[in-house]
């Protein structure tokens, strides 16, 4: 008996796979727990259009993370920030600043993608990461300043 996951199962296969398995598997147990599909004709033609519209979002959605990752990489930052004599600032660059002054410049990027490579406590120059889509990220450069 052939039958469409609806979800992963551990052992048997990843969610829209369509496996084999014992009938008095599926009957009894896949089906009416909501894990599985029976995979006739028309269940057959639903999964590849669906597989279809969702290879075609998830590569609208990487097409916009590169045009933004394009966008990122052209800025340049400068965080103006408290700083002692030594220059040491007062506390640290965080990544809720450098997303506050990236969306300063028109773009914007939440502050969870974003990794300071390193510790911003000094006056200086320095990069970040960020991780826009799961096959793109960007890097951008920014300067501390003293005010």
């Amino acid at each position: 008996m052939d039958v469409i996951l609806k979800q992963d199962i551990t052992g048997l296969g990843f969610k829209n796979d369509i496996v084999s398995v014992k009938p008095g598997y599926g009957r009894n147990y896949l089906i009416p727990q909501g894990y599985a599909i029976i995979a006739n004709e028309s269940n057959r033609k639903q999964l590849a259009e669906n597989l279809k519209q969702a290879a075609h979002k998830a590569e609208k959605v990487k097409a916009d993370a590169q045009e933004k990752a394009e966008k990122i990489a052209k800025i340049a930052l400068t965080i103006a920030t408290k700083a002692g004599e030594s220059g040491r600032i007062f506390g640290a660059i965080t990544t809720l600043q450098l997303a506050d002054a990236i969306k300063g410049e028109g773009v914007e990027v939440d502050r969870k993608q974003i990794s300071i490579n390193g510790e911003a406590k000094e006056l200086g120059d320095y990069t970040a990461s960020i991780a826009l889509h799961k096959e793109v990220s960007a890097e951008v450069k920014f300067s501390v300043v003293a005010e």
